[in-house]
């Protein structure tokens, strides 16, 4: 699109007119193709895949727009950058998903049977699969959707397979039975990010637990009776003096009749309630690594159904939560108990279902992690691999030290089909790529598949390999991988980061990625977390409506400090479309002094600037050379804020208005006027051009009325070269503040202009700032000799500016305006000094404090002086 003038950019700045059609154009021009640089060297980016029954949320918007404004900006530095889409099949919540359309429906997954069902989510895939997509779309995310990938499509599929085969085959995969998060609600195990922990109140119960060989027994604590039942012994720290004599010894498990030892394990801790714990290993992770090491036999009590199992006794077949009370009446009746109290612990509830998960002893698919971790840790210790900010280093190091072998099987029917064959002849299990005709064992061919499937985090692990064409030698694998950049939020560098980096480095031998960019979450503007149950959620699409995704994008780019979470406002983003507008009426005004003569796309800048072209080109080339240090170290926030106050605050607020007398009744050819125009045209350029990473929309629009041809988001970057600032800038900028101040308190009309004598003792008054001070301040300078009483002073460095009051102002008026403003000042600062002439504030205080108290005493000793000098100007002493 092109356009050039006023009358090609006419109206308001109207976000949803101009978010409506321009995605659709650079997707179908093939901007966000990595082809669009064929000669670029490789940039590329994996997108972390959100639920394909995801939509849109804060943290997906926030990691969303730092991963486009890093992609945008490398392609218009000339990479052959490649933003990877995709979407995860999100095992868990696509079941979910379609069993709550079939219950609304009157059937049951089991109704339909596994292979109807798969199908039956496919379908749903089909349908209803790419809303999240759709939401990206409209975030402006430039991905290069041809290459889009699904982690159950059929490449990756493929990958998966191999590298479950291959770990298999190495003895990195096995089946055992081991305590995994159980979630009786799904019926399947989960993942520890599944698993919820709401601080509850209980009760810590004291179980007396009698010694079969004498009088007396051993007290342990409890929240949770019910398992008790489940329990193959009584743990003491070796250490315990308190228990010595009773290491060695049996006790009888009361309602059970069956002995248990008292063991010695260093895992328990002494200050827990009596120091002796119950050891429960089908129920209790740490439990179960104490009977290992002990030799005790784990019983389990709760079934899958969380039901008590006929191993629990009388109380087979009853709820664990009912289980719980009865035991405890039971264990009353018989006086077993010795006392409870009120206890705050947090309980683990499965995410998606609500129910509270159950550590259940299990028959799964595990992943041994153990020979995975070293050169994991060690791509991160060389450098190879880098997180930012560098302190996350230390979380993955205290991580990867304490892996658990991972469960990587879910009792799911949607997913990546375990690949493996059991035989039911004589047990034999089979893992391999494709199904095997008879068992290798006995020659029987009646095989049932594995019914379980992978966790979805173990696709995901692959993500950044396996969606490039890994394992097939294909010709993205060889220009793309490894990948530049990951972006991703610290909650999961565990979950998912860890993992990429361990499978990556074992199937590929390089780290999947060289810079890991780690954001915090969005918060509520309380510093809250954001929920729909706290009503304290804002919905990007909503903010999208209201605002656009440019103000969206802008606001959050703004507020995340690297690694930090972001206490979000709406109001953040109303201020951002703010900017948005005044970008608009900036173009604007560019446009219509450009006589129809677009900026050029590069390049162009006047070789003979005025002084006033010359300061903003000046800090057009600091700022932006500034800003491409802080973008080269993804300190996103840091760069847009540089470039957002160099854009409000110098190019809106002063270059534009000085540029007015260049322009102003200019005749044909005139030089300075060529040059000032010249200059609006590259310094809006190239503003365009380094906000186009944050604002697309906007950008894109304003950059083909003002250059008319090409498009920005294949635009170069900017290089703007350097330039000398006119010496006194900072003078002129003062004085013309301090001129609009007086302006603003006497309440004086915009289009009034005044005289104003300037005093210039040391020769700092340049000519070209005559113009300036009438453009900028609607004052007229005469230089001359101080004035009598009568005026009102503005002083400005060696300069003292003075205006007289005759006809402007009440004078007297004035005078009791600036004896109040006196007296404050003077209570201020006496207020400062008396603070710090008190020895205790000086020896107490923070050192930032005192010097606060410093700074004000100084500033209110400055002002009292400016006031009584211009009280004395008008004639008061």
């Amino acid at each position: 699109m092109s356009g050039s003038g006023e009358g090609g950019l006419s109206g308001s700045y109207d976000p949803p007119r101009i978010e409506g059609r321009w995605y659709r154009v650079w997707e179908e021009s093939g901007a966000f193709s990595p082809e669009a640089n064929p000669g670029g060297e490789p940039f590329t980016i994996v997108i972390p895949p959100p639920n394909v029954t995801g939509v849109l949320h804060m943290g997906h918007a926030l990691d969303h727009s730092i991963q486009d404004a890093v992609i945008r900006r490398k392609r218009m530095q000339g990479f052959a950058a490649l933003w990877l889409p995709g979407t995860d099949h999100a095992g868990i919540a696509t079941q979910m998903v379609v069993e709550r359309e079939l219950a609304a429906e009157g059937v049951s997954r089991h109704d339909l049977g596994r292979e109807a069902f798969v199908e039956r989510v496919w379908e749903w895939k089909r349908q209803s699969g790419g809303s999240i997509t759709n939401q990206m779309r409209a975030l402006g995310d430039s991905c290069d959707w041809s290459r889009e990938r699904f982690t159950l499509d059929e490449g990756l599929s493929a990958a998966v397979r191999e590298v479950f085969v291959r770990l298999y085959e190495r003895g990195l995969i096995y089946r055992g039975r081991r305590i995994i998060n159980w979630s009786p609600g799904l019926r399947t195990a989960i993942s520890d990010i599944e698993v919820e922990y709401r601080d509850t109140t209980g009760r810590l119960t004291y179980i007396t637990y009698p010694f079969t060989d004498g009088e007396g027994g051993i007290t342990v604590a409890t929240t949770r009776p019910e398992t008790m039942l489940g329990d193959a012994g009584v743990a003491v720290h070796p250490d315990d003096d308190r228990f010595r004599e009773a290491v060695g010894r049996r006790v009888r498990l009361p309602l059970m009749d069956r002995e248990i030892p008292v063991v010695a394990d260093a895992a328990v801790e002494p200050g827990f309630g009596t120091g002796a714990v119950k050891v429960t290993p089908a129920h209790d992770p740490l439990d179960f690594e104490i009977a290992g090491r002990a030799g005790l036999e784990p019983i389990q009590v709760i079934g899958p159904d969380a039901r008590m199992t006929a191993a629990a006794g009388r109380f087979a077949g009853q709820d664990r939560f009912d289980a719980r009370e009865n035991v405890l009446s039971a264990l009353r009746e018989g006086g077993f108990i010795a006392g409870s109290e009120e206890h705050r612990h947090a309980v683990g509830h499965c995410s998606r279902s609500g129910t509270p998960v159950e550590p259940l002893l299990s028959d799964q698919w595990f992943v041994r992690v153990a020979d995975l971790v070293g050169p994991a840790v060690e791509a991160v210790r060389a450098g190879r691999s880098r997180f930012i900010p560098g302190r996350w280093e230390k979380n993955y190091f205290h991580w990867m030290g304490g892996l658990q072998d991972w469960c990587v099987s879910r009792q799911l029917w949607w997913g990546h089909r375990i690949p493996a064959w059991h035989c039911p002849a004589d047990g034999t299990v089979m893992v391999a790529r494709s199904a095997p005709d008879a068992c290798r064992e006995c020659g029987g061919r009646d095989l049932t598949p594995d019914p379980d499937v992978l966790d979805t985090w173990f696709s995901s692990a692959l993500w950044p390999f396996s969606t490039l064409g890994w394992p097939d030698d294909t010709p993205d694998m060889r220009r793309f991988y490894p990948t530049s950049v990951l972006v991703t939020g610290f909650d999961i560098i565990f979950f998912w980061v860890a993992r990429m980096l361990k499978m990556a480095l074992e199937f590929t031998g390089s780290p999947p990625f060289g810079d890991i960019v780690i954001h915090g979450l969005v918060r509520a503007a309380d510093g809250r977390k954001m929920s729909k149950s706290a009503g304290n959620a804002l919905d990007p699409m909503e903010m999208i409506d209201r605002y656009g995704a440019d103000a969206l994008r802008l606001s959050l780019l703004l507020a995340a400090a690297p690694g930090h979470d972001v206490p979000f406002d709406e109001k953040w983003v109303d201020a951002a479309r703010r900017f948005g507008n005044k970008l608009w009426n900036a173009a604007k005004y560019v446009i219509v002094h450009q006589d129809a003569a677009p900026a050029p796309p590069d390049g162009g800048y006047p070789e003979d600037p005025g002084p006033a072209d010359a300061w903003i080109l000046s800090r057009l080339a600091e700022t932006g050379a500034k800003a491409d240090d802080l973008l080269d170290r993804y300190r996103l926030s840091d760069a847009y804020s540089e470039l957002y106050n160099f854009a409000w605050s110098e190019v809106f607020d002063w270059y534009l208005e000085m540029s007015k007398p260049a322009l102003a009744g200019a005749a044909p050819g005139d030089r300075r006027a060529q040059a000032a125009r010249r200059t609006l045209g590259v310094v809006l350029r190239d503003l365009l051009k380094y906000f186009h990473p944050a604002i697309p929309f906007l950008t894109e629009e304003l950059y083909g009325h003002l250059v008319g041809e090409g498009m920005c988001v294949t635009a170069s970057w900017p290089q703007p070269p350097s330039y000398s600032a006119p010496a006194g800038m900072g003078l002129l900028q003062e004085l013309v503040t301090g001129l609009r101040r007086f302006r603003s308190e006497h309440n004086l009309p915009p289009r009034r202009e005044v005289p104003v004598l300037i005093h210039d003792p040391q020769g700092a008054w340049e000519e070209w700032w005559s113009p300036q001070v009438t453009a900028l301040a609607r004052m007229i300078p005469e230089r001359g000799a101080p004035p009598g009483p009568g005026y009102s002073r503005v002083v400005a460095g060696p300069l003292s500016a003075f205006i007289s009051l005759e006809g402007l102002v009440d004078v007297a008026a004035e005078r009791e305006r600036l004896r109040g403003r006196l007296e404050q000042a003077r209570r201020d600062g006496e207020r400062a000094r008396q603070k710090l002439d008190n020895p205790r504030f000086r020896e107490r205080a923070p050192a930032a404090v005192v010097a606060a108290e410093e700074s004000k005493a100084a500033a209110a000793g400055e002002l009292v002086a400016k006031l009584a000098a211009q009280l004395e100007e008008l004639g008061v002493s």
